[in-house]
């Protein structure tokens, strides 16, 4: 091998792993998209046939996700730390992971949503999300490190808002002349999205912590 190949070969792969991170993030805010406006939709049918759509964006997301590990154990020298890499490669599929498990709950169960909380809770995680893409596509360079530190912190916030909303919509379901069956089913997949927004914050926290570390 001769000696510039060599040297090339230890070189960090910078390029590799941003790119793959800037397309998970890019992909979970198109899924985020997709789940804000299915459950806009007042056609049933139609906001069910959206929902499904996500199953093929999480795929997506999985197979980048993979190749990120693959990439991991083929290079020595990597921009970040291993630990890092794998941590907000986990973190970032868990976001997707919940919400695809999210829009199967809407579908299989069917509930009738009588105080707006889905539509509220795909808003809080569509903006988690796009903070999300900002402080990930601001990690190749670290330039602007105000602009990571606001999103987290936006990140942190909205998944404050989502507790509030899970919160105040159980006392009204606790409240409410419902079956038990209703009951379970609406608990169900409003702890699932508010669980998301607890991804997304995860996310924030590995972000947070890689720039404390490398700024």
């Amino acid at each position: 091998m001769a000696v510039g190949n060599f040297l090339k070969f230890f070189l960090p792969k910078d390029k590799v792993f941003f790119n793959l991170f800037e397309q998970v993030a890019t992909t979970l805010v198109l899924m985020s998209d997709i789940f804000s406006k299915a459950l806009q939709e007042k056609d049933l049918t139609k906001r069910d046939n959206l929902l499904r759509k996500l199953e093929e964006q999480e795929h997506k997301n999985d197979e980048v996700t993979h190749e990120i590990f693959i990439q991991l154990g083929q290079n020595f020298i990597t921009p970040l730390d291993r630990e890092d890499i794998h941590y907000l490669a986990t973190s970032l599929d868990d976001i997707a992971d919940y919400i695809w498990g999210a829009a199967k709950r809407v579908v299989n169960y069917q509930i009738v949503d009588e105080y707006k909380t889905l539509p509220a809770f795909a808003e809080i995680i569509a903006q988690s999300i796009k903070s999300i893409n900002i402080a990930v596509y601001s990690l190749r360079d670290m330039k602007d490190l105000r602009a990571i530190t606001t999103a987290c912190v936006l990140i942190n916030s909205l998944e404050n808002d989502a507790d509030d909303l899970l919160d105040s919509t159980m006392l009204k379901l606790f409240a409410a002349n419902i079956s038990p069956v209703e009951l379970i089913k609406q608990k169900d997949i409003f702890q699932m999205l508010e669980v998301v927004t607890d991804k997304c914050e995860d996310a924030a926290n590995v972000i947070e912590s890689i720039i404390i570390k490398y700024s």
